[in-house]
């Protein structure tokens, strides 16, 4: 991380590490899918520790969960002190990204998971249920707007 990355407080700037991490969503959304994808929902983002100026980022992308045009990207953010060669986790991301079709540039089919290990079992059915909360909180959400009309 360079110094035009940094806050106020001379750490890794939040809304940097928010595009970034979109960029690392896309890329492993579209090359899951083998198309352009679009970024539905920042579902979570956990800020668990700083990233400072000069440390080496690595980020972990897998595809989680599966709808039927929808992905779910979980993120791990590793942060390495190079000179020190200690290694933090210090972020962790979940974005919902939707598989796009170049021609009609509406949502298309993505591919089912292959779910083996019993890692990928446990973030498949955790993704899952993140899923069900997101559409239990939109459908709260648009309850609540109906009252107010």
């Amino acid at each position: 991380m360079t110094p035009d990355m940094a806050n106020f407080t001379g750490n890794v700037h939040g809304g940097y590490l928010l595009s970034f991490l979109d960029k690392v969503a896309y890329a492993c959304a579209a090359r899951y899918a083998s198309c352009p994808c679009v970024t539905l929902s920042v579902d979570q983002v956990f800020f668990k520790e700083p990233i400072y100026v000069g440390e080496l980022v690595t980020c972990l992308a897998s595809i989680n969960y599966v709808g039927k045009t929808s992905m779910e990207v979980g993120i791990k953010v590793i942060a390495e002190d190079i000179k020190a060669r200690t290694k933090r986790h210090t972020n962790t991301s979940y974005f919902t990204m939707v598989a796009i079709d170049e021609t009609t540039k509406r949502p298309c089919q993505v591919p089912p998971l292959a779910v083996e290990t019993e890692i990928e079992k446990r973030r498949f059915e955790e993704g899952k249920m993140r899923k069900e909360l997101r559409l239990q909180f939109r459908q709260a959400h648009l309850d609540r707007k109906k009252q107010q009309i």
